[in-house]
C-alpha cells in the first residue's frame, strides 16, 4: 500500500496528514505548535504524533511553508548585490542597499538599445563579491532578449562562483525593475530555502521514507524540490494557497470560496474549476511588488490569537498576535497564579501594552545590539511571563510602552494576552488548552466594560464572524469600499449578502462560528472534517500547473517584413507568421513537457492546453500583426 505524507508549517501551529494514494482518504493526521526561528522542530513534531507504519510507506512528500514570507516580512533574507541595466531609475528611499545600474538592455523588438557596459559589471562585481552570498540581475526587455542578463550572469560566475538569479528565468511579464526585485528577493531566499529544503530530505531520510519530495507554490500547483530549491520565492503566500486547495478537495467541490481562520490572520480566496484566481499583477508582500503569479486573496490581521484589549471601555482585536492565556497556562507553570495576582493598570494608563492580561517573555532569539534603556528592559524580561507592573518595579523608573513594543517588533519579545481562543474556551466552544486561564482573564478584562466575562466573550466572538463575513464579501465585491460593506452587515436591514458559491470554513475550532456567520451571509457553509489540518491536506492535493507565454509579432527591417518569435528561450527571427507559429507551437509544448517532468510528474498524466490571441489588421490580408500563445501543462503528482 503506497502513501503520501502532506505538511504545512503555518503561523501558528504546523499540520501533518497522511493520505492514502489508492483512493486519496485521509488516515492520519496531527497538529503540532510551529517553532520559531527553526521551523524544522516543528515540523518533526507534527510528523512524530502521526502513525509510524504508515510512514514506512509514504512515497511521496509535499510541503507548503511561511518560511518565505516571514523572511521577507522580516527582512532577514541574506545579503545580494542587485545589477540593473538599462535605464532604470530607483526612488531614494528604496531599501536595496548593493545595486549598481550599468548602461545596456533592448527595446521592445528585442533588438540592443545600448551596449552592456562589461567594464562597470566587473568593477561592480569585485567590489561587493565579499560581502554578499548571491547576486540578482534585471536588464531592460530581457523578456525579449535576455541576452545581457545572460552576459552579466557569466561574469559573475566567472569572478565570483556565487549563484545568480536572472530577472528573465523568473518572469515573463514586462516591468524591468520589478523583474528585478522579484529576482534580488529569490537571490536572499537561496540558502534559507537549501537549509529548510535539506533539513527536511535528512529528517524523512532518518524515519526511512524512500519519497518524492515536492513543494506547494503560491498558485496553488507543486513543484519538484529542484525547482522549489532554485526559485523560493514562488513558495510566498503558499500557505493561503494550500488551505484553497485543501478547502476544495475536502469539501469536494472544485468551485468554492475558503475562509481560513489562522492564529494571526484571516484570509479569504476563491478556486473556481478546480482552479485558483490569480492576480496577474504579481503578488505583493512586505511592500515590495513582485512579479510573482499567486492566487488572489483577502487577508485581514484577526484571527484566532489576536490580541483583545480594552481600551475606553471598548474592546479591541489584533492587529497583533500574541499566545493566548489558555496556552501560556499549560507553557509555562505557576503562570495563572501569576495572573490572579497581577496590578489592573488605571484606565488612563490602558493601551494594547497595558492590560491586566498582557505579559512579555523572551523569544529565544539572539539580542545582539541592544543597548541603553532597550537592553535594560530587555535583561528584566526573562523565560517566564512578567508584567509591565514586574518590569516597572525591577527597574525602578516608568516603563515606556513603546520600547516594549520595539522589542516586538525585533522578535526578541513573545507577548501573552487575552485572544478570541480564550473567548472560545470560556464560552465552552472549544477547550484545547487551560480553560481556568481563559476564565479569569475574561473577568479581569470585563471589569473594564460594562459586560461580564461571558457577555465579552459572546462579542468577542461575534466580531470575528463579522470580519470573517467582512473579509469575504470584501473579497467577492473587489474595488468596493470595505467601510461600505461593514456599515451593511452592522445595519439591521431586512436583506443580507448572498454568496452564490459553497463557503468553506478552515481553521482550529471554525466550526464555532457557522452560526454567527450565517446569520450575516446567505450562503452554503461547511465545515469538512478535518478542517483543523486543511493546509497540509492542501500541500499534498495540488496539481502541477506551469503556464508559458510565447509573444510572436511582425515588424518591418528596411522595408522587409519579418517575425519575432520572444519566449523565455531568447528571440528568434522568421521569414513568415506560418513557420514562427510552427516553431513556437513545438516550443511551447516542449517548454511545458520538460518542467513537468523535471517536477516529478510523468508524460502520460500531463495535459496540455493552448490559448492563442490575435491582433490583425484588414490591410495585411488577415495575417496578424501579433499572435499571443499560452501554454498551460496540467498533471497530477503520483507517489
Amino acid at each position: 500500500m503506497q502513501y503520501s505524507l502532506g505538511i504545512d508549517a503555518g503561523g501558528t501551529y504546523t499540520d501533518a496528514v497522511i493520505v492514502r494514494s489508492s483512493d486519496r482518504k485521509i488516515i492520519d493526521a496531527n497538529k503540532a505548535l510551529t517553532t520559531y526561528p527553526d521551523l524544522l522542530q516543528g515540523i518533526e513534531n507534527a510528523i512524530d504524533g502521526l502513525d509510524g507504519k504508515y510512514l514506512r510507506e509514504v512515497e511521496l512528500v509535499s510541503v507548503s511553508t511561511t518560511l518565505a514570507t516571514n523572511t521577507i516580512l522580516e527582512q532577514t533574507g541574506y545579503p545580494v548585490g542587485l545589477i540593473l541595466v538599462g535605464k532604470h531609475t530607483l526612488h531614494a528611499s528604496t531599501p536595496i542597499r548593493e545595486f549598481v545600474v550599468v548602461e545596456g538592455g533592448h527595446n521592445l523588438d528585442g533588438t540592443e538599445d545600448e551596449r552592456l557596459d562589461t567594464e562597470a559589471v566587473k568593477d561592480y562585481i569585485l567590489k561587493v563579491k565579499d560581502r554578499v552570498s548571491a547576486f540578482a540581475v534585471s536588464s531592460y526587455f530581457s523578456v525579449r532578449n535576455p541576452a545581457h542578463e545572460i552576459k552579466v550572469k557569466e561574469l559573475i560566475s566567472e569572478l565570483t562562483g556565487l549563484p545568480v538569479v536572472c530577472g528573465h528565468e523568473l518572469s515573463q511579464d514586462l516591468g524591468a525593475y520589478e523583474r528585478g526585485v522579484t529576482a534580488y528577493l529569490n537571490a536572499q531566499l537561496l540558502p534559507i530555502a537549501s537549509h529548510f529544503i535539506d533539513s527536511i530530505r535528512s529528517d524523512i531520510s532518518k524515519r526511512g521514507i524512500d519519497a518524492k519530495l515536492m513543494m506547494l507554490k503560491c498558485d496553488g500547483s507543486v513543484i519538484g524540490i529542484e525547482e522549489a530549491m532554485a526559485k523560493p520565492i514562488e513558495s510566498i503566500f503558499s500557505g493561503p494557497a494550500a488551505s484553497l486547495m485543501g478547502a476544495s478537495f475536502l469539501a469536494g467541490d472544485d468551485t468554492c470560496s475558503v475562509i481560513d481562520v489562522g492564529g494571526t490572520s484571516t484570509d479569504v480566496s476563491l478556486i473556481d474549476s478546480g482552479f485558483p484566481e490569480l492576480v496577474d499583477t504579481g503578488a505583493v508582500v512586505g511592500g515590495w511588488h513582485t512579479k510573482v503569479k499567486a492566487i488572489r486573496m483577502e487577508t485581514s490581521a484577526m484571527g484566532g490569537d489576536s490580541h483583545v484589549w480594552i481600551k475606553n471601555r471598548e474592546v479591541n482585536i489584533g492587529p497583533r498576535r500574541v499566545i493566548p492565556l489558555c496556552l501560556a497556562a499549560v507553557r509555562y507553570p505557576g503562570f495563572i497564579d501569576l495572573l490572579r495576582s497581577g496590578r489592573t493598570p488605571s484606565r488612563v494608563q490602558l493601551g494594547e501594552n497595558i492590560q491586566p492580561t498582557k505579559f512579555f517573555v523572551r523569544t529565544g532569539k539572539q539580542s545582539a545590539g541592544l543597548s541603553g534603556y532597550d537592553k535594560d528592559i530587555f535583561e528584566i524580561i526573562g523565560n517566564e511571563p512578567v508584567s509591565v507592573n514586574d518590569i516597572f518595579w525591577k527597574l525602578g523608573k516608568p516603563v515606556s510602552p513603546d520600547r516594549i513594543d520595539s522589542l516586538i517588533q525585533k522578535r526578541l519579545v513573545q507577548a501573552i494576552g487575552f485572544t478570541p481562543t480564550d473567548a472560545l474556551h470560556v464560552l465552552g466552544e472549544y477547550t484545547g488548552w487551560d480553560v481556568e486561564a481563559s476564565m479569569v482573564g475574561a473577568k479581569l478584562l470585563a471589569r473594564l466594560t460594562p459586560m461580564d466575562e461571558y457577555e465579552l466573550c459572546r462579542e468577542i466572538k461575534k466580531e470575528v464572524a463579522i470580519n470573517m463575513a467582512l473579509s469575504l464579501m470584501g473579497f467577492m465585491f473587489h474595488g468596493v469600499e470595505k467601510a461600505e460593506i461593514e456599515k451593511i452587515l452592522r445595519g439591521d436591514y431586512f436583506s443580507q449578502f448572498k454568496v452564490n458559491v459553497p463557503v468553506v470554513l478552515l481553521g482550529g475550532p471554525v466550526k464555532a462560528y457557522v452560526e454567527e456567520l450565517g446569520e450575516l451571509i446567505d450562503a452554503e457553509i461547511i465545515v469538512p472534517e478535518y478542517s483543523a489540518v486543511g493546509n497540509a491536506v492542501g500541500a499534498l492535493v495540488g496539481k502541477g500547473v506551469k503556464r508559458f507565454e510565447i509573444l510572436i509579432r511582425s515588424f518591418y527591417e528596411k522595408s522587409q517584413r519579418s517575425i519575432l518569435v520572444f519566449s523565455q528561450d531568447g528571440r528568434k527571427k522568421f521569414g513568415n507568421h506560418q513557420e514562427a507559429m510552427k516553431y513556437a507551437m513545438e516550443l511551447g509544448n516542449k517548454l511545458v513537457l520538460d518542467y513537468m517532468v523535471d517536477s516529478g510528474l510523468e508524460y502520460d498524466d500531463i495535459e496540455i492546453d493552448v490559448k492563442r490571441e490575435d491582433i490583425t489588421m484588414d490591410e495585411d490580408a488577415g495575417v496578424p500583426v501579433e499572435t499571443k500563445l499560452t501554454f498551460m501543462g496540467v498533471g497530477v503528482p503520483k507517489a
